[in-house]
Order: C-alpha cells, then structure tokens, then sequence
C-alpha cells in the first residue's frame, strides 16, 4: 500500500495514544504539530465569541474544580489506561514538523509538498476551508461526543447532564469547515461508572474511539470511506462548563 498518511495534531495524550495505534497497522510518515493556545490568547479568543462573563467562569472551573479532579482521578485514569492498553511511546522527533497553528501558511505548503491521501487529525484548533482545500487528502478526527446532538468540547459530560446515556461516546467523521459537522463514519458509547467524573470520560472515550480511528483510516486507504447516518437528533455546540455551573450540576443533579 502506497498512499501516504500525515498527522495533523497538537501535542496532547490522545494524539501520543492515537499515532501510536494506527501507526503500528499504518504507517504515519509525517506529523505537522501546531503550537497550543494558552493563557491570556485562549481566554481572550473565547471571550470575543461567548463574553468575559462565562469566560471568567470557565477560568475558573479550571483552575480550581479541574485540577482538583485531576489529583483525584489519578488512580481511575490509571486503571483506564491499563483497561485500553494505550501505547503512550513518545512521537519520533524526527517525523514532527512545528507550525504555529494548523491555519498558517506554513502547514499549508507542508501539506502540498508531502501530497498525503489520508490527514489524521487530533486536538487541533478548527481547521480552515483554505487548509481542508489546499490538499487532495481525506481528512479524518476523532471526535469526543456523539454528533450532531454534542459537537463542541465535553460531549460526554453534557450528554449525562441531560440524562442521555445513549450519546455519552464518541464520534469520528471527516472534516469540513463547520465544527465537528463533517460526515459520521463510526460512533460508539461509552460505559462510565461511579468511580468516574469529568475528567475521566474523555479517556474513556478515546479508549472506544482509537479503534474506530483504526477502522476509518483503512477505509480511506482502500477507498472503502461511507458515511453513515445517525439516528436523528437535534444538533447543538457545547463549551467548558463554568465554575458555578459544574458546582450547581453536581451538588443539585449529581452529575460529576
């Protein structure tokens, strides 16, 4: 098999856990890494769409509730990566090239210089029609919810605040220029229990979803690819929930 499949990701677990598992069956030959927003640069980005207001709000959640959990789900994440077997060996240097976002000029003449059939994407900020366009590749992510009902960040969560078990998953579809509103090629659920809470679902929900990620990439390969329908459902964008909104969640709806 000659086509070629380029990594299109930041710098995160999932895509050391992703790169991993695909690459042992198909070999990645390149890894284009954008440089994370943070800080200041990211609260301002999503104060101009949502107001400092809920902003402020998501700052904190995050600072003061997500690290908290994180120290607390040390054990949980742990058995959750032994359950899924995540190879976490560290990305060959020698394969990664740095770009300050997938958006920049510069990945867009990577991407034409390296002419990949198949584009792996993971944690990477919206990526641009000039950039899905710039390249004959499929362009495939993994994405944490079931969509349409929760594109955005924190699908799981959102779907068991709202008592929809049955979209508590994941979803990986191709990309296109909306958010998290290319076509479904593969969803499943997750099984959370009561050891887990918001910082734990994504885990699990990478752990049912690399698989998937599997399936995908080999049908693009083949040129086997089809979208399929999901069951109708309204379609909604989901963010990071505040600080008071996760406190009022919990202690009034027992949603962790």
């Amino acid at each position: 098999m000659d086509k070629k499949i380029v990594m299109l990701c930041s710098a995160c677990f999932s895509t050391t856990a992703v790169y991993n598992a695909v690459n042992r069956s198909f070999p990645i030959a390149h890894i284009i890494e954008e440089e994370p927003l943070r800080g200041m640069a990211l609260a301002k980005r999503r104060a101009k769409k949502m107001g400092w207001f809920k902003v402020s709000g998501q700052i904190s959640f995050a600072l003061i509730i997500g690290k908290t959990l994180a120290l607390f789900s040390k054990k949980r994440i742990a058995a959750i990566q032994t359950q899924y077997a995540f190879d976490l060996t560290p990305l060959p240097a020698e394969k990664i090239m740095q770009v300050a976002s997938v958006n920049d000029e510069a990945c867009i003449r990577m991407l034409k210089e390296l002419d990949p059939d198949v584009v792996l994407v993971n944690g990477t900020r919206i990526i641009s029609k000039k950039v899905l366009e710039s390249t004959r590749a499929v362009f495939i992510n993994m994405h944490t919810g079931i969509t349409p009902a929760y594109r955005g960040v924190h699908g799981g969560y959102w779907a068991l605040v709202n008592n929809e078990p049955e979209r508590c998953g994941v979803t990986v579809h191709l990309v296109d220029k909306g958010i998290d509103t290319g076509g479904v090629l593969y969803q499943a659920t997750i099984n959370t229990t009561s050891r887990d809470n918001f910082i734990t679902y994504p885990y699990l929900q990478f752990g049912e979803g690399i698989p998937l990620v599997k399936m995908a990439v080999e049908d693009a390969l083949t040129n086997d690819i089809e979208v399929v329908q999901p069951p109708a459902m309204p379609s909604a964008l989901w963010s990071h929930p505040g600080f008071w909104q996760y406190i009022y969640l919990r202690l009034f709806k027992g949603k962790k």
